[in-house]
């Protein structure tokens, strides 16, 4: 692609703009844990809506998002939609109780319902997903985008990027992450909004101006919501997204540190509702044009489908937009990677270090969470290096969550609705099911030559990830009820008496009660899927 000065200058002044916001917003930040980590338990549930939604939806989601458009069409918008409603549980079922017992991780909650151990092995799961799957991937979809604009090494610009975000993540602690990624929400949801009305347009341009004509230029099904086969078939995105989806939404550090960082526990919980509502919009705005760029680009797009948004950008989008648009790619993607890295560098600091050493200060441990930060970015920007063996960058990063997510869904969604659950068997499933999981991660890999579970065996990774979360469930339950009951400082306070409690403890006074405002998104995630399913 030819980049214009216009469009350079914007990319350059964008990209140091956010970078002085991001370091502007944290400059009375006090050297506690709480302040670096968690930004002084200061959020509204505006800015924690639009931060999940700017970490979630990053360079990854954009360009993942239009390569499975043009790919395999608009089954890919399950993701999207299908995360509504986990992120109504993250408000209505989990952030009650992160709130109410103030904890700064989600291993420390898993310390208070089950065991010490079990928040070790949580806090090292997680600290593997911050640097392969939020960091590793994104830089890869990052250096995606850089080689098509600047047709730079994708090494050299994993580099660049990393040096950049590592700058205001490392200073400037969650505060500083938060604060651009409100603004690179709506940047992106601008930018978004720019492609899709061009794209509309250049349909027209080529005669195409009714659905039923949009519908005949496309591939049998690549308007279809819900499949009947294949590897997104409606059954197994029913079985495997939710396993995917609770562990992401309502019990990885990366995403519910957000939700840890609330003022208040209603800012809590309608943070991640206001989130869902938004997640109605990438359907239309980032997967659709991927369908788009199948019936006017496939010439230039070609077999590499990660392309698609690349191309969309240089042949549609006009000087000076392109700019702002690749700019704001490019910024988010260090939205991402800048809440990944201050996930990692909590976990290293409140689970490891400060549980180990529990007379470390807290300068001390903000020195390390800073230390941390730089060594997790050094490690996820090699494996980022094995990009091209991820099958797509959307499909590459669903798998590695189909082997990490199972026993953490498991451990989380039985723990707070069952008070049966036992510290024994939760750090047998923590355990058990991250090795397993490194197993089916390694017989199906691509970049081994080989993927015995989805070709051999026939079974599709979201399916993997049901039956591994079967597994896991049945471990725990076995273990539960072969061991003592928890005393009662281990449940009460920290799960529901039973699954309906979160619904019906308390009386409905209000519409602007969340079970109201989850109600009011259950209903129009339904009214969606019945007009376009």
């Amino acid at each position: 692609m030819r980049i214009e000065t216009l469009d350079l200058t914007i990319i350059v002044v964008y990209l140091v703009g956010i970078v002085a916001l991001g370091l502007f917003a944290s400059r009375r930040e006090k050297n506690t844990t709480s302040d670096y980590f968690l930004a002084g338990r200061s959020l509204r549930w505006p800015t924690i809506g639009l931060a999940l939604f700017a970490t979630n939806i990053s360079t990854v989601h954009l360009v993942g998002l239009a390569s499975a458009g043009y790919k395999d069409g608009l089954v890919f918008g399950n993701f999207e939609w299908l995360a509504a409603f986990c992120l109504i549980l993250l408000g209505i079922v989990f952030a009650p109780f992160y709130f109410r017992s103030r904890v700064a991780t989600l291993p420390e909650y898993l310390e208070r319902r089950y065991s010490p151990a079990s928040r070790m092995v949580l806090a090292v799961m997680a600290i593997c997903g911050a640097m392969f799957i939020h960091i590793g991937v994104s830089l890869y979809a990052g250096a995606t985008i850089i080689e098509r604009f600047f047709d730079l090494d994708p090494l050299l610009s994993i580099v660049v990027i990393s040096i950049a975000t590592a700058i205001y993540t490392v200073v400037g602690g969650l505060l500083a992450v938060v604060v651009t990624e409100a603004l690179q929400t709506i940047l992106l949801l601008a930018g978004a909004v720019v492609i899709t009305v061009y794209g509309v347009g250049a349909l027209a341009d080529q005669g195409i101006t009714t659905y039923a004509a949009f519908a005949q230029a496309v591939k049998p099904q690549q308007l279809s919501m819900l499949h009947a086969d294949g590897d997104y078939s409606w059954y197994a995105m029913l079985l495997g997204y939710p396993v995917l989806g609770i562990w992401y939404w309502c019990a990885d550090q990366t995403i519910v540190q957000r939700v840890l960082g609330a003022r208040t526990q209603r800012d809590a919980q309608i943070g991640p509702l206001f989130a869902g509502f938004i997640k109605v919009l990438p359907v239309f705005l980032m997967v659709l044009p991927g369908v788009i760029a199948y019936v006017l680009f496939r010439d230039s797009v070609g077999n590499d489908p990660d392309q698609t948004l690349p191309v969309l950008i240089e042949k549609l989008v006009p000087t000076g937009l392109k700019g702002l648009l690749a700019a704001g790619l490019l910024a988010a993607l260090m939205s991402t990677v800048a809440g990944a890295l201050n996930s990692a560098s909590t976990l290293v600091s409140i689970d490891l270090v400060g549980r180990l050493w529990p007379n470390t200060s807290e300068a001390q441990l903000v020195r390390i969470g800073r230390i941390t930060a730089v060594v997790v970015m050094l490690v996820a920007m090699l494996w980022s290096t094995q990009g091209k063996y991820f099958g797509g960058i959307f499909a590459g990063l669903n798998h590695m969550i189909a082997c990490l997510s199972p026993p953490i869904t498991a451990v989380f969604l039985l723990g707070v609705f069952w008070p049966r659950g036992t510290s024994q068997a939760a750090f047998c499933t923590l355990l058990g099911g991250f090795v397993l999981g490194i197993v089916v991660f390694v017989a199906d890999f691509p970049a081994f030559g080989f993927m015995l579970i989805s070709n051999r065996l026939g079974i599709p990774f979201m399916l993997q990830a049901w039956w591994l979360f079967v597994l896991c469930c049945g471990l725990f339950v076995t273990a539960s009820l072969m061991t003592a009951p928890p005393i009662p400082k281990q449940v009460n306070g920290l799960c529901w008496p039973n699954p309906l409690a979160a619904l019906t403890t308390e009386p409905l006074r209000s519409i602007r009660d969340p079970r109201a405002l989850a109600l009011m998104l259950t209903t129009l995630m339904f009214a969606l899927y019945w007009r376009f399913a």
